[in-house]
């Protein structure tokens, strides 16, 4: 794709203690961007670039933050695990120049030092040099350089490689959707998995998130509250919102199935979503566009039958609600607002999800095909995922449902193997049908051993353009393990 960046070298320069110990290492890491540097800088400092730049497999909470890198002086407080520790990192923004560089500078952390210098570099009128400049001191002096050193560079150099990529991927997303104006967007679900991807993604972009949160808001927050289940919502807080992104539902879950939660994952999911149309309709100015989840569960279990978004749903209790959850989207449509039914596969990302619950075991060495492995699995990465999203809002050619997935679907089998080459680790655990059914009773049928083969023609029709249209570039980029072995 024309914004995959080119690596440059990353480049390791060390200075000398008196005594003539290294004391501190250089870091560098280029990439040539398919954006004007001003362009690049200015998605830098936007809200949610700090999201977008964390690679998902890190696990960092950002606690606090004031100001953005414009503002000299301004910290952000991060809460990151380094082995089975986790240590506050706070940095201070200095030394910004506008389309042109900002630094980092850690205050307190688990560096003995570090300053981190951005560079945004002009080539011409449509392309610019990214540079990420590191100096950095291991603590513990030759003991900690001795022990830690080599450690650190393969994990900066697996952090910038995904974070340039990420870089250049979103920019040429944004790029190519343009120059329509920004818009406001309201999102429902914001904090779960595709929420909380999505919504930096947004706001890097330019445009403006109001999420939409039971939470009641607080000062200086863009949060619309609602309650789905006693059927409130602040409509004021609605005003001029162009488009809707639901994603909202009760969780699916990994254990058995109750009652309760059946009903719990249908009604949050239909009578959520109805409530949430019926309330878009009021407005005197609706939104122009919904973007409303659903699942390829739509299809039910289909073997090695090839299915499109004309395809008949299928049996069982998920596409039951897949069914109910896309007609709940009918009063935006009779309010002439364009309704996109997302029907999303299996989300690959560590960060959540059932990539996140197959890590573990796989790590271990434990993991293998679930029955007879033949059964396929139709899959998204979450980078494509949210840029397909946002496809969605400003393709006004789509329409109703579309399936989101990746135009490559693969069987349960070739799913173990591939991640097992991927993490470098033994799969011949198989877990056989029964044990499935009789650890997770209806679950085991309906998530784990149900087939389907799913395609995404709509998206290919529309011309969308898949970041990682294949399983095996999809995993390296998730779990920060490029390359071929």
């Amino acid at each position: 794709m024309g914004g995959c960046p080119r690596s440059g070298r990353e480049l390791e320069r060390e200075s000398l203690s008196e005594d003539g110990i290294v004391a501190t290492d250089t870091f560098v890491h280029r990439s040539r961007i398919a954006a004007p540097a001003d362009v690049v800088c200015e998605w830098h400092r936007r809200t949610g670039a700090l999201e977008r730049l964390t690679p998902p497999w890190e696990q960092v909470e950002l606690i606090s933050r004031t100001g953005g890198i414009e503002e000299s002086g301004s910290l952000v407080t991060l809460r990151v695990r380094t082995g089975p520790l986790r240590r506050i990192w706070i940095s201070e923004h200095g030394d910004y120049l506008k389309g042109r560089q900002f630094r980092d500078i850690q205050v307190k952390g688990p560096f003995r030092s570090w300053a981190h210098t951005h560079r945004f570099e002009s080539i011409d009128a449509t392309a610019s040099i990214l540079e990420d400049q590191i100096e950095y001191e291991l603590p513990f002096g030759w003991a900690g350089r001795l022990l830690g050193h080599s450690f650190v560079r393969s994990q900066l150099e697996r952090m910038f490689q995904y974070r340039h990529e990420t870089t250049a991927h979103d920019l040429e997303s944004h790029l190519r959707l343009g120059p329509a104006q920004p818009m406001k967007i309201l999102v429902s679900g914001a904090g779960g998995l595709v929420g909380s991807t999505l919504v930096p993604f947004l706001t890097t972009g330019g445009h403006e998130v109001v999420r939409l949160s039971r939470s009641k808001p607080k000062q200086d927050e863009s949060v619309a509250h609602w309650d789905p289940v006693h059927r409130e919502i602040d409509l004021s807080a609605l005003d001029g919102v162009q488009a809707v992104v639901h994603l909202a539902g009760e969780s699916l879950g990994t254990s058995r199935w109750s009652r309760q939660k059946k009903d719990l994952i249908r009604t949050s999911r239909i009578d959520g979503t109805r409530f949430l149309c019926e309330s878009l309709a009021k407005l005197s100015a609706p939104p122009k566009v919904l973007v409303s989840a659903s699942a390829v569960g739509y299809y039910g279990n289909r073997g090695d039958e090839i299915l499109d978004e004309a395809s008949r749903p299928g049996s069982g209790f998920l596409s039951e609600v897949c069914r109910g959850w896309e007609e709940a989207t009918e009063p935006a449509r009779q309010n002439r607002v364009r309704v996109v039914n997302l029907r999303m596969g299996m989300v690959l990302s560590p960060a959540g999800g059932a990539l996140a619950q197959m890590l573990p075991p796989f790590k271990a060495g434990l993991g293998g095909p679930v029955g007879p492995g033949g059964q396929y699995v139709s899959w998204i990465s979450i980078d494509d995922l949210v840029d397909l999203i946002l496809f969605a809002l400003c393709k006004e050619s789509l329409d109703g449902p579309v399936n989101a997935v990746a135009p490559h679907p693969v069987t349960n089998r070739e799913l173990t193997k591939t991640l097992g080459r991927i993490l470098r680790r033994p799969t011949v655990m198989t877990l056989p049908a029964f044990a499935a059914r009789w650890a997770l009773g209806e679950v085991a049928d309906e998530l784990l051993l149900s087939s389907a083969r799913v395609s995404p023609g709509k998206l290919l029709e529309a011309g969308y353009e898949y970041r990682h249209p294949r399983l095996e570039t999809a995993l390296r980029h998730v779990l920060g393990k490029e390359g071929s072995g």
